[in-house]
């Protein structure tokens, strides 16, 4: 995580279970996107902001890797990073952790693209600098963490 950045942390409710009281497997996913706004109100990005530029990224891939079950009622905290970044497309890592960091319960990723309100793909260094520099130093700072998360893919 970008120094100042905080991870994301969810209590696991009881709708986001299985039979087996344990979190299905699809809510991780929904997890990812958590992280994610909130990734972007702290960066400054809020995506309602972004959205009224006429900015959307929608997911292009989704990729997650479970670890180890999460029961219901416990909390998770969940680190992203923006791993890469061109101007028009973009990568972001995930790890879930336990509250304290202990257990690692998934790792992941997903890609998207920037698309106008037409949805045709856009790029932002032309159109909208301030957005392009943000990502761009994100993307830079946080490359630490791919590394933390592909020892954890192991």
């Amino acid at each position: 995580m970008r120094k100042g950045m905080k991870p994301y942390f969810h209590v696991v409710q009881y709708y986001e279970t299985d039979g087996m009281r344990i979190v299905h497997h699809s809510n991780y996913i929904r997890w990812f996107e958590e992280a994610r706004v909130d990734y972007l109100n702290q960066a400054g990005m809020p995506y309602d902001r972004l959205e009224e530029l006429g900015i959307m990224f929608p997911v292009l891939d989704v990729q997650c890797s479970y670890k180890a079950a999460v029961p219901y009622g416990v909390t998770v905290k969940i680190e992203m990073s923006v791993e890469w970044f061109d101007g028009l497309k973009f990568g972001v890592r995930y790890v879930i952790t336990s509250e304290d960091g202990a257990v690692v319960h998934a790792t992941g990723s997903t890609s998207h693209c920037f698309l106008n309100r037409e949805l045709r793909p856009i790029r932002v260094k032309r159109k909208y600098p301030e957005i392009y520099r943000r990502f761009t130093e994100h993307a830079e700072e946080l490359r630490g963490a791919a590394a933390r998360a592909d020892r954890l893919d192991r």
